[in-house]
């Protein structure tokens, strides 16, 4: 008991025999608790630092344990005060930390906050997912994302999804063929998340609790930075467009079907349809995550339903057809 006060276990054996036996020198004291002269020793020095023995009066040379109800509570008492230090001490420091953040808060979250570089994406999507209390609203476009991207996104998900926040993650198609985002999604949704994929989406976007997201400053290079919005005009119209991307998406686990009509995928129509406003295959590519050369196949095999010999002879059939 006595090794929770501080106390070693060879200082407590020895401290008991003193106590026991008040005229045992160091030699009967060895012997009593198993030790060593100098384990007892050791043990006398260790106890004279907690003011726990004494010099004796009738034998001089030798020490005398201090009574445990007087030495014990003197224990007790300094540590006590030693404990209202420290939780002086820690108030303090906690109003430090608070009065910074409070300073940082202020500064950091004003309306449209920008946030350049990727390093203060990363902050910045953890610090929004650890205060995430209900859902997590995500819309990540391209092909594939980075491991050192999603390893950072994993490390901010984890905790949220412990704690139970709903996560939605929309994912273009293309994303199927990519193994870290696959392997990624399929993380999220064994956390009970849930992930869609559609051919074509949204820029970049992640909300949280409905009451603040991020933005790319440039949506052609998300990499640049971000905008923080927490203002509830700008946040509906965010939450709308992604609800409006959400309900045409299709779940990861579920297989996309030709459409019996006119049999074509949902990214081959898609993809009719860009090209038909007049974009260029690499434009069009660039909006699907697809390769131009992927872009070029798909365009060949359409053609080629079409029994069309030019894309415009081929948008010519498809709008016939009612294929757009």
């Amino acid at each position: 008991m006595l090794e929770t006060l501080g106390l070693s276990a060879a200082a407590a054996a020895v401290y008991r025999s003193m106590l026991d036996h008040p005229a045992a020198g160091v030699e009967e004291i060895a012997a009593l608790c198993r030790l060593t002269p100098v384990q007892v020793h050791d043990g006398l020095d260790e106890l004279a630092g907690l003011l726990l023995v004494r010099a004796s009066s009738e034998h001089p040379g030798r020490m005398r344990a201090v009574d445990p109800e007087i030495g014990l509570a003197d224990i007790l008492a300094r540590q006590e005060a030693d404990l209202a230090a420290r939780q002086a001490q820690l108030a303090t420091s906690r109003a430090a930390v608070v009065h910074m953040v409070a300073e940082r808060t202020a500064a950091d979250r004003a309306p449209g906050t920008r946030l350049l570089g990727m390093d203060a994406i990363h902050a910045r999507l953890e610090e929004m997912g650890r205060s995430a209390v209900r859902e997590v609203l995500g819309v990540h476009p391209g092909a594939g994302h980075r491991p050192e991207d999603l390893a950072a996104a994993r490390a901010a998900d984890a905790p949220a999804l412990a704690r139970g926040v709903t996560m939605k993650g929309l994912y273009q198609d293309s994303t199927r063929n990519d193994p870290h985002t696959t392997a990624f999604a399929h993380w999220l949704l064994a956390n009970g998340s849930e992930v869609r994929t559609a051919p074509v989406l949204p820029q970049r976007l992640v909300i949280v609790d409905r009451t603040q997201a991020l933005v790319p400053i440039d949506p052609a290079d998300s990499r640049k930075g971000a905008l923080h919005i927490t203002e509830p005009g700008v946040l509906a119209a965010l939450i709308d467009l992604f609800e409006q991307a959400w309900s045409t998406a299709v779940p990861l686990g579920a297989t996309r079907t030709e459409d019996p009509k006119t049999g074509l995928t949902d990214t081959e129509r898609e993809l009719l349809r860009l090209l038909a406003t007049g974009l260029t295959d690499e434009t069009a590519s660039q909006r699907l995550g697809l390769s131009p050369r992927t872009v070029r196949r798909h365009m060949a095999s359409i053609l080629e339903r079409l029994n069309a010999t030019s894309r415009f002879e081929a948008g010519i059939k498809a709008a016939q057809r009612d294929w757009l």
